[in-house]
């Protein structure tokens, strides 16, 4: 019976060959929306390219798409770079320049549900968006510039990272006319990455349909899946298949292009196994495989985004330039941390690498454990939990394990551990540690987390390798008998005279465990085999160890200092159900520094949603700025709670890495250009450099060729201009300006309203102190209004200033005078005013209703656009203060 994959496959076979056939319609199926627009950047001496953006649709769904080339006739290779989930085009239009630089044709495009793209998110479907990326294919292949293998044919590479690492591999798989593909932090199974053995990552997949929007956004039968799956917290045979048809895996016989396979130590979403299965796969095919284990990942840490993506622009020269002399780099490639760099506190890193790709288990060494048995227990809603990696944190914590530094915590008699004897000399652990053992429940299946602690001579301290764990579910029938677990894939260097450590935890804060209480016994059953991957060479350390010994010290000395803070104030658990509110404040308090009865706050609370402008108002003392510090984290309340996106608030939280803020002024070094001072405070941030989106702050900013001056010369408003566009770098989920207009004159002032409305119309959110009562009005959609420290009134601007007998009418054309003068003239109405912009009218109802005005100014053919209350903010800003100075 041939299945819907199989369908879509032969489908897609037959594509290239039957184009004739349908290319009358091929019109109707993809319609190009406009001419498109047209933009050029300079790229520091090199070619201006070009961009064109164009909107087109695919079976009825608008797909959003930029096109790249730096202009001329001249057939070249193109390029398809696919984004991150929760992302958009937006995302790799910084790679798309430098591709399209370096000579090819590039085209971006928002992902189904993405962006500005229209229709579900279907998971990487075949007969949605992998047929999407063919129906790009068959427009490149239309265009003069790009090479052609033969006719209908583009000569084409895809790229893309997570998301987008997986589409360019199921685009290989399903359209032959892909010559070579470069797949970043991807999945190659999801049902794996998401359910493995058969134990549901809850924390990650929450995470993954939140930042899609809510399961709204998804195809209704994957909403289902998730919800269903949510609930019992135990994936079911019909989630993993839907899963499966969906990922690289169900077309792996059919990858057969030369691939780069980029993937992160420090993923706890896709970890190394699932490059190394399509490692496995791509080079059982015949094709050129090469693998790069990069720093960072989802869990964070460092991307490497610039090394990557010269090796990405090496793949393609080689395989689609076709020049042999392109450097493709090593067959296998791992990056490994050492130390500190002084001068900006990043984590140094060299590479060791080897011809070819070893796989997760070459070199296997072996190390007793001794044979004993250990008892534990789930305990009842497997809560409190073992912490191991939390999705967002892990990739710091994962950079201070590389230095010795553990932040792991397992719960007394929720575990077993057995302990290696002391190492009597240094181990290179590379690739999927594994160990033999029994295993015993009281009653159901076992769900265990297995992991490898690296223990210190004293056993003092105990580091876990980039903070990852491996769930396994021993079924019933597996129990009693001896089973092998494979533990999570690392490259870490264990140091003489420490124990290696193997722990099975019956919980874990990433996975859904058994709620009902059980006990577990568990017999080691063999020693613990670790590979060692004895092929790969380390390159030489660029730097003497005591240019980052002693930072690396400091750093290890500050993370102790926040375990200590840690266990003395312990941080509340994040509430998914705030997961998706930008901001919930509860009860806060602060009191004034030695006062005992007077508040700077008390007792506020109000919350903030996606997409709205919160004006925050209040007269000098009101509290605003306290507000804003302690929501930054930068002073701690005396009472109450903070919550941004569901996780509470503390010094050095790191959902404020969500954040932005401009607040009490912005510290430049005055010696450095305005632009230079951009890129260091990013910099600082430790964050990659295509994540700040420097080229939409600077045009934010408007300061034209003052940004290549020396902030010294800048006048205040050109500091305050730089300052908002710092705190817009990144473009934070959460933005937080106090006070932005000063120092703007009326038409910046008029700018920033706009930069603010627009910003918060994509879905983020800005919080707006300001003075000045009229800017806010037309520019907020909400408001909080505080006196002496108290919420007076919060809500919709229009409900707040709405109240009265005056209402604004509002027009699609001018409003003439002979208009306004019968519209006064009528029964009921006391006056009518137009406004300074010609198309409104601020009526006065004296009598009249409503409805009985707007039945009235259709008579009159006025072309009626809105008809609300109105009454000055200012009015209604000082009736709620009581006569408060402002």
């Amino acid at each position: 019976m041939e299945t819907p994959i199989a369908r879509t496959s032969r489908w897609r076979r037959l594509l290239p060959r039957k184009r004739g056939r349908w290319a009358a319609g091929l019109a109707a199926l993809v319609v190009l929306a406009g001419a498109g627009t047209w933009t050029a950047t300079a790229d520091d001496g090199g070619p201006a390219v070009h961009r064109q953006d164009r909107m087109m649709r695919v079976d009825g769904v608008s797909i959003d798409t930029s096109y790249f080339t730096t202009g001329g006739t001249q057939r070249r290779p193109a390029v398809l770079i696919g984004h991150g989930f929760g992302g958009s085009k937006n995302d790799v239009r910084a790679q798309a320049e430098q591709l399209a630089g370096a000579g090819y044709a590039v085209l971006t495009w928002s992902a189904r549900g993405f962006g500005k793209s229209g229709g579900e998110i279907a998971l990487n479907a075949p007969d949605r968006e992998v047929k999407d990326v063919s129906r790009l294919i068959d427009w490149l292949a239309d265009r003069p510039e790009v090479e052609l293998d033969a006719k209908d044919d583009p000569r084409v590479g895809v790229t893309g990272a997570s998301y987008g690492g997986a589409v360019s591999l199921l685009a290989a798989g399903y359209d032959k006319r892909v010559d070579a593909i470069a797949p970043q932090i991807t999945y190659w199974n999801l049902a794996d990455a998401l359910f493995p053995d058969g134990v549901f990552k809850k924390l990650w997949a929450g995470i993954f349909v939140t930042t899609g929007g809510g399961c709204q956004k998804f195809e209704k039968q994957l909403c289902d899946m998730y919800e269903r799956v949510a609930v019992s917290g135990k994936p079911d045979a019909a989630a993993r298949a839907l899963l499966t048809e969906r990922s690289p895996s169900a077309v792996a016989d059919r990858i057969k292009v030369p691939a780069l396979i980029v993937q992160g130590q420090s993923d706890s979403l896709f970890p190394l196994g699932q490059a190394d299965a399509m490692a496995e796969a791509i080079s059982g095919n015949g094709a050129p495989v090469a693998v790069d284990w990069i720093a960072g990942g989802h869990d964070g840490g460092d991307l490497e985004t610039d090394r990557v993506r010269q090796r990405i622009g090496g793949w393609f020269d080689r395989y689609l330039k076709g020049d042999k002399g392109a450097d493709t780099g090593p067959g296998f490639r791992v990056t490994r941390t050492g130390g500190i760099d002084s001068t900006d506190g990043a984590a140094l890193t060299r590479g060791a690498s080897s011809d070819t790709y070893p796989g997760l288990s070459s070199g296997e060494e072996t190390i007793g454990l001794g044979r004993r048995t250990q008892t534990f227990r789930n305990p009842a809603g497997a809560n409190p939990p073992a912490i191991s990696a939390v999705p967002g944190v892990g990739g710091g914590l994962s950079q201070l394990s590389s230095l010795g530094v553990g932040l792991s915590i397992d719960f007394p008699g929720q575990y077993a551990r057995f302990d290696s004897a002391p190492l009597d000399k240094s181990l290179r652990v590379t690739g999927s540690p594994t160990a033999r053992v029994v295993v015993d429940a009281e009653r159901g299946d076992a769900v265990l987390f297995g992991k490898v602690y690296d223990v210190s001579p004293d056993g003092k301290q105990q580091v876990l390798p980039s903070q990852l764990v491996a769930p396994f579910r021993i079924p019933q029938s597996q129990q009693g008998k001896g089973v092998q677990l494979t533990l999570p894939a690392i490259d870490h260097q264990f140091d003489a005279g420490h124990r290696l450590r193997l722990v099975l935890s019956a919980t874990d804060l990433g996975y859904a465990s058994p709620a009902e209480p059980t006990t577990y016994k568990v017999t080691t059953d063999g020693p613990l085999t670790v590979p060692t991957a004895p092929a790969l060479k380390t390159a030489a350390a660029t730097l003497p160890w005591w240019t980052w010994g002693l930072p690396a010290g400091a750093v290890v000395i500050a993370a102790l200092l926040l375990l200590t803070a840690r266990r003395r104030t312990a941080t509340p658990a994040p509430d998914p159900a705030l997961a998706g509110v930008p901001l919930q404040i509860t009860g806060l308090s602060k009191k004034y520094a030695k006062s005992a009865d007077r508040y700077a706050v008390k007792e506020l609370s109000f919350q903030v949603e996606k997409g709205q402008v919160l004006g925050l108002l209040g007269p000098n003392g009101a509290g605003k700025t306290t507000t804003l510090r302690m929501l930054m984290g930068l002073i701690t309340p005396d009472d109450g709670e903070i919550r941004v996106f569901g996780q509470a608030i503390r010094p050095g939280a790191p959902v404020l890495s969500r954040v932005g803020s401009f607040v009490e002024g912005a510290g430049f070094l005055p010696h450095l250009s305005g632009r230079a001072n951009l890129e260091l405070y990013w910099q600082a941030t430790g964050r990659p450099a295509e994540d700040a989106y420097i080229g939409e702050a600077l045009e934010i900013a408007g300061l034209g060729d003052a940004l290549a001056r020396a902030v010294r010369t800048y006048s205040q408003g050109m500091r305050q201009r730089l300052a908002i566009a710092q705190a817009m770098l990144g473009m934070p989920d959460l933005l937080i300006l106090d006070e932005p207009t000063n120092g703007l004159d009326p038409p910046q002032i008029r700018e920033m309203r706009d930069v603010m409305i627009r910003y918060a119309a994509g879905g983020r959110t800005v919080i707006v102190s300001s003075h000045l009562l009229s800017e806010v009005e037309q520019s907020c959609t909400h408001l909080v209004v505080m006196d002496r420290g108290r919420l007076v009134q919060a809500g919709p601007v229009a409900e707040i200033t709405g109240s009265g007998d005056m209402l604004l009418v509002t027009s699609a054309q001018d409003i003439t005078e002979p208009l306004v003068g019968k519209v006064a003239a009528l029964p009921g109405i006391g006056s009518a005013v137009r406004t300074d912009d010609g198309r409104g009218l601020l009526v006065r109802l004296d009598g009249a209703t409503s409805s009985e005005l707007i039945a009235e100014l259709v008579r009159l053919d006025m072309p009626v656009t809105g008809v609300g209350p109105h009454r000055r903010l200012e009015d209604a800003f000082l009736t709620l203060i009581s006569g408060g100075s402002a």
